[in-house]
């Protein structure tokens, strides 16, 4: 399998503000084999209050420890929400953001991203090499 494999998956964010309702908004969860220990949510320009697009990355092991129970202390912190909701708090310098997404999506996008890169391999598919020309490349 070519070394950029991705796992997307399109999700239904709500949205939790000081209203009392919750706006639904589109998001993408994205894995790749590329970077194996994180994971990526975009957020459509038209989801943000700035009105451009946002991507936030994160570790995978926080994405799976978070559906089961309270994890993250740092930008990103993600806890269960009943039986069928994950919360994923987004912590930036221009305040909080808060999305409820479906349990059973985010279970379903981890085991497509654990049969690309199971858990335990992430370093089997790391380009060490690349990595370090790169950082040396951008350097100068």
């Amino acid at each position: 399998m070519p070394a950029d494999t991705v796992v997307e998956q399109a999700v239904r964010a709500r949205m939790i503000a000081s209203a009392p309702r919750m706006e639904t908004v589109p998001a993408t969860l994205r894995y790749a084999r590329r970077d194996p220990f994180a994971v990526q949510m975009a957020f459509p320009a038209s989801a943000t209050l700035a009105g451009t697009a946002v991507c936030w990355t994160f570790s995978r092991e926080l994405l799976e420890a978070g559906v089961r129970a309270p994890a993250g202390l740092g930008d990103v912190r993600i806890r269960p929400y009943g039986d069928d909701r994950t919360v994923l708090e987004f912590h930036a310098g221009e305040g909080v953001a808060m999305v409820h997404l479906s349990t059973p999506e985010l279970r379903r996008f981890l085991g497509r991203a654990e049969s690309l890169v199971p858990r335990g391999c992430e370093h089997l598919h790391l380009d060490l090499d690349q990595d370090v020309a790169r950082l040396l490349r951008d350097a100068h």
